[in-house]
C-alpha cells in the first residue's frame, strides 16, 4: 500500500484538485455557492478576490476591449501565483482536459502506438506560433479568439452548465493524442499552455535532479508529457529550468531511485553549484 501511495500520490492530488475546482464551479452554478464562482476565464473567489486568466485579457486588449478594473486586479493575482509556483501548474493540476489526455497517453502506451510511431511530426514551438496567431486574429476580429474555440471552455461549460459541445472536442482531442501525435493538444497545440509556459520560465518551485541518484532507468522520460525538459538525467544535477515542465510530478513518482524531488528554484541552484 506504501508503494502504491508513493507512485500515485500526486496523481491523486492533481485529480483531486481538478475535480474539486469542477464541483465548487457546478454548485455555484446549480445551487449558488458562493465558493467559486464563473468559469476558468473569470471567477470570483469567497464572492470578494476576483480571479482572471491573463491570457484572456491579453486578447480582449489585443480585441481593443477595456479592461475594468477588477478583471486587471484577477490578472494581476492569477500571474503572481503562477509566477510563483509554476505557469504550467495549471496543466496539469487546474485544466480538466488534462484528465483526457493524461488518459490518452496512459492507452497509448499500453497498445503500443509509441512504438509504432517514434518520430513526432510536429514542432512543440507550435503552441507558440498559435499564441500569437491568436492574438493576431483578435486584434483584426476584434474578438477573442482563442476563448472563442476553446475546447477548455466548451468542456468546462459542458461539465458545469450542461452544454453538449465539450464532449465532442473532448472525444477529438482524446483520438489526436492516441492516435496522431504522442501529447498533442497540451504539448503542442495549446496556445494556452504556451503562454503559462512563458510564465514557468521565472517560476520558483521546480523539479531538481540529482545524478549520484540516478539509475537511468529512464521511466521519467516515459511518463513526462515535456520530455525534453528532463534532458539532464542521467548527465548532471539540476533543476528543470524550462516553463515547459507542467509539475505534474509523476516523474518523481515512478523514479524508484529518489533521483528527482521538488525544490525551490535557487536552493535547487546552490545545491548543484556546491555553494
Amino acid at each position: 500500500m506504501a508503494t502504491l501511495w508513493n507512485n500515485y500520490r500526486y496523481l491523486f492530488f492533481r485529480r483531486f484538485t481538478q475535480l474539486s475546482i469542477l464541483v465548487l464551479y457546478f454548485l455555484a452554478n446549480a445551487w449558488g455557492w458562493s465558493v467559486l464562482k464563473g468559469n476558468l476565464s473569470s471567477s470570483l473567489l469567497l464572492n470578494t478576490v476576483p480571479l482572471s486568466d491573463p491570457y484572456a485579457a491579453l486578447q480582449m486588449l489585443a480585441a481593443g476591449a477595456v479592461l475594468s478594473a477588477d478583471l486587471l486586479l484577477g490578472a494581476f493575482i492569477v500571474t503572481i501565483f503562477y509566477l510563483l509556483i509554476g505557469g504550467r501548474v495549471f496543466c496539469s493540476w487546474v485544466c480538466p482536459v488534462n484528465i483526457v489526455t493524461d488518459a490518452a497517453a496512459l492507452l497509448r502506451r499500453k497498445l503500443g502506438v509509441d512504438a509504432i510511431s517514434r518520430r513526432q511530426p510536429a514542432s512543440r514551438n507550435m503552441r507558440y506560433w498559435v499564441l500569437v496567431l491568436s492574438l493576431i486574429i483578435s486584434a483584426i476580429m476584434g474578438i477573442t479568439a482563442f476563448e472563442f474555440i476553446s475546447p477548455i471552455s466548451m468542456l468546462h461549460r459542458g461539465i458545469v452548465f450542461g452544454l453538449g459541445f465539450g464532449w465532442a472536442a473532448m472525444l477529438i482531442i482524446f483520438l489526436f493524442d492516441l492516435f496522431v501525435l504522442k501529447n498533442g493538444w497540451c504539448g503542442h497545440v495549446c496556445p494556452l499552455g504556451g503562454f503559462y509556459s512563458l510564465l514557468g520560465n521565472f517560476s520558483l518551485i521546480r523539479v531538481s535532479h540529482s545524478e549520484e541518484n540516478c539509475t537511468l532507468c529512464m521511466k521519467c522520460k516515459t511518463v513526462c508529457p515535456e520530455h525534453q525538459v528532463l534532458h539532464m538525467v542521467g548527465k548532471e544535477s539540476l533543476p528543470v529550468l524550462s516553463g515547459e515542465c507542467t509539475n505534474c510530478a509523476r516523474c518523481i513518482e515512478v523514479c524508484d531511485d529518489d533521483a528527482l524531488n521538488f525544490s525551490i528554484r535557487n536552493l535547487a541552484k546552490n545545491k548543484t553549484t556546491g555553494e
